[in-house]
């Protein structure tokens, strides 16, 4: 088969689309043929040399992908070949083939096609685990996203809605904010002229937010604590801002907050399936219902990965971007 290699760290270029082993299905898991896979900032730290596979993963970039299942790996049940499937991956998307554990696949959503599927499974897991399993999200509290025109912005922000939250999102510019609103979005905060706080602040009444998703990390710690309610929960995805920052625990306190932060790629199998399992549970019937839809900006083929990684980097997309095989 063919998959894009690293042969060495670098910029998007250190990307090579080549000829690789063809994989095989290990006890409990599937072999799934590549029709399309997400393009996630994980696999941009990859590339740079940051963020290695955990061990005994696929070498290959890639965290989810859409497909159809080619084999089945010893004691599978419950899936057949052929079956049209979504799955969360800890690598190995960008290759025309994967293997999967069974408990990380998910079927298509009803509603849904093939292609635009493999823009659901890392950012659905991703969304529910923190903002729902771990921060637990209720009806009626104000939930505030950082980089609403993300793949996981654009997601946050429908699930949230979905469930009755008073919806806030930063972005950067005014067409990234009109998408946010079109997607459901209530409070839309240009992170380029204003500030996230004083927003906030202002339209909660002095109150700030019960729950903060955000992907930047050390830049925004004490603000996102600032920003918090009393009894709110920040939780922290991504590092973009930074890896150390200063916290005044004592804020913390008085506001009888919490900090977590979690990844999803080196959890274990278990941990996945129980993710994917409360996916599949809670967010399936939305989407397949039209309450949440899969946001894709553009699709582009998979040997031309180089150039998606360069969207990304330019953050000039609103929702997924996708690569085809």
């Amino acid at each position: 088969m063919h998959a894009i290699t690293i042969p060495e760290p670098g910029g998007p270029d250190a990307l090579v689309w080549a000829e690789v082993p063809d994989p095989v299905p290990d006890a409990g898991e599937v072999l799934v043929e590549v029709v399309a896979s997400g393009v996630n900032r994980a696999d941009l730290m990859q590339r740079q040399g940051f963020y290695d596979p955990p061990p005994g993963a696929s070498p290959y970039p890639g965290l989810e992908c859409s497909g159809r299942i080619a084999a089945l790996g010893p004691g599978v049940s419950g899936w057949t070949v052929g079956d049209e499937v979504c799955a969360l991956l800890s690598g190995g998307g960008y290759a025309e083939k994967v293997c999967v554990p069974a408990g990380q696949l998910l079927p298509v959503p009803d509603g849904v096609d093939l292609v635009t599927a493999a823009a659901l499974p890392e950012v659905t897991a991703t969304v529910w685990s923190n903002v729902f399993l771990v921060a637990q999200l209720r009806p009626g509290e104000t939930f505030l996203v950082h980089g609403g025109g993300s793949g996981i912005g654009t997601m946050a922000v429908q699930l949230a809605k979905a469930v009755g939250a008073r919806v806030a999102v930063t972005a950067g510019g005014p067409e990234k904010l009109e998408r946010c609103r079109e997607l459901g979005a209530d409070i839309l905060i240009d992170y380029r002229e204003q500030d996230f706080v004083e927003e906030l602040e202002k339209v909660t009444g002095g109150v700030g937010a019960d729950v903060i998703l955000d992907i930047v990390g050390a830049k925004y710690l004490q603000r996102n604590v600032d920003a918090l309610a009393v009894s709110g929960r920040l939780a922290i995805i991504g590092l973009q801002g930074g890896r150390k920052g200063e916290l005044d625990l004592g804020k913390l306190l008085m506001k009888r907050a919490a900090v977590t932060a979690t990844s999803l790629r080196a959890r274990p199998p278990a941990e996945k399936a129980t993710i994917v399992a409360a996916v599949r549970e809670h967010v399936w019937p939305m989407i397949a219902g039209g309450r949440v839809r899969a946001v894709v900006d553009r699709t582009m083929p998979m040997r031309e990965a180089a150039a998606a990684h360069r969207v990304l980097e330019e953050s000039s997309h609103v929702g997924k971007v996708l690569l085809t095989t």
